[in-house]
């Protein structure tokens, strides 16, 4: 029988959809699930955005551009120009992808050789493990440690870790999955670094829209001396509460590596018709919308924090951004934590979704005792997950 092939067979499960299967199972023997593996907010799409979808009259659904939309490249470039201080992008720098998972990828192919490296602190983003196999590029993993609270280490730590083979730095800021937010001394780092070495700076900011502190959220794209070296990753998704919309972003003002960015789009054609010409009008969504979801997400972590501080065991530092936190649980593998959680246990009738931690680091053999928690469900349901939580710990154990 034909094999597949190596680059295949070598591609890492999703640890936020690994356990699904699991979950299916679960729900067919009429077991309520509360999902916090994966990053899908229950607040509502905002109206603007099916309003758009319903007044869209055409007689094709034709492909776009390959770079998207201008008239959606240019509300886009006017959104960094208002609301975050980047007022350098103009529509020609800016590239639409389906989702900023795309725009990742091409970016890795756009800059990065095979064999080449890129630095990223570690817990990561997963699927910035997946990207970087297919392209047989090497990921230099920078361990932050949960005592820290996830924090950037010393710049010589960082210095240590950069060879000949490293072309970039990766970034998620705020950081998914540990919802920690990047002061701007330790952007300062980054840039330093990254102009003394001659680095790349991929920068996925696709949750600056979600930070607690009193301080903005500060983008690598605010450095003018880093404008050859920035690379902005940025996605509709989770700001508008439109993941399926797949609308995301690659913007930089180095012209070369855009070129090639578009190579890579050319092969797919173009991101998708009907939800681009329906984002145009997230753009009109008024700043009052972002105050209550970020009102709202801030009261949903600190009582998820809260209560799961008061599990015997249990670990967890209140996130500066984003919505999810990395969780230690009182267990020597988590991976199969999780998967019992799923497939042999229930408290009155539900049991807990998560994903487990070690699929968020590139280094083997860490996080096996963490959980990445997303809390995007209601106040109610994230007090019952926890409270299940806690019967199945209590169980397990047993």
């Amino acid at each position: 029988m034909p094999s597949v092939s190596v680059k295949g067979a070598n591609m890492p499960s999703s640890p936020i959809r690994k356990l699904a299967v699991y979950a299916e199972a679960a729900k067919k023997r009429g077991t309520k699930i509360y999902h916090l593996n994966i990053g899908q907010p229950d607040i509502e799409t905002p109206k603007e955005f099916w309003d758009a979808v319903k007044a869209i009259d055409q007689k094709v659904l034709a492909y776009s551009p390959s770079n998207g939309f201008e008239a959606l490249r240019e509300r886009y470039a006017r959104y960094f120009a208002e609301k975050c201080g980047i007022p350098q992008l103009t529509a020609d720098d800016l590239l639409i992808t389906t989702g900023a998972s795309e725009a990742l990828f091409f970016t890795m192919l756009s800059i990065l050789d095979e064999g080449d490296e890129m630095l990223v602190t570690e817990p990561l983003y997963a699927n910035y493990i997946g990207f970087a196999k297919s392209g047989n590029i090497g990921i230099k993993a920078i361990p932050t440690s949960f005592e820290s609270g996830f924090a950037l280490p010393p710049m010589e730590v960082l210095e240590q870790a950069i060879g000949p083979k490293t072309k970039a730095i990766l970034i998620c800021n705020p950081s998914n999955p540990t919802g920690y937010n990047m002061s701007r001394a330790e952007l300062e780092q980054l840039r330093d670094i990254a102009l003394k070495h001659d680095l790349f700076i991929i920068s996925d900011e696709v949750y600056r829209e979600f930070c607690y502190a009193d301080t903005p959220h500060v983008s690598m794209m605010h450095f003018p001396e880093l404008s050859q070296h920035v690379i902005l990753i940025d996605s509709l998704s989770k700001r508008f509460s439109a993941c399926g919309a797949r609308i995301g972003m690659v913007a930089t003002k180095n012209r070369p590596v855009l070129d090639t960015v578009l190579k890579f789009a050319q092969q797919r054609l173009s991101p998708p018709t009907i939800e681009q010409l329906a984002s145009i009008a997230l753009f009109d969504v008024k700043d009052s919308y972002f105050k209550e979801v970020n009102k709202e997400y801030r009261k949903r972590r600190d009582i998820l924090v809260s209560e799961l501080n008061k599990i015997p065991g249990v670990k967890c530092h209140l996130p500066g951004g984003a919505f999810y936190c990395m969780v230690q649980l009182p267990v020597a593998d988590a991976d199969l934590f999780c998967q019992w959680m799923l497939e042999s246990f229930a408290y009155e009738g539900a049991t807990v979704m998560m994903a487990p931690g070690s699929g968020f680091y590139a280094t083997p053999g860490a996080g096996k005792n963490e959980v990445r928690m997303a809390y995007v469900l209601n106040e109610a349901d994230l007090i019952s997950a926890v409270a299940c939580l806690r019967k199945g710990l209590e169980a397990y154990k047993g």
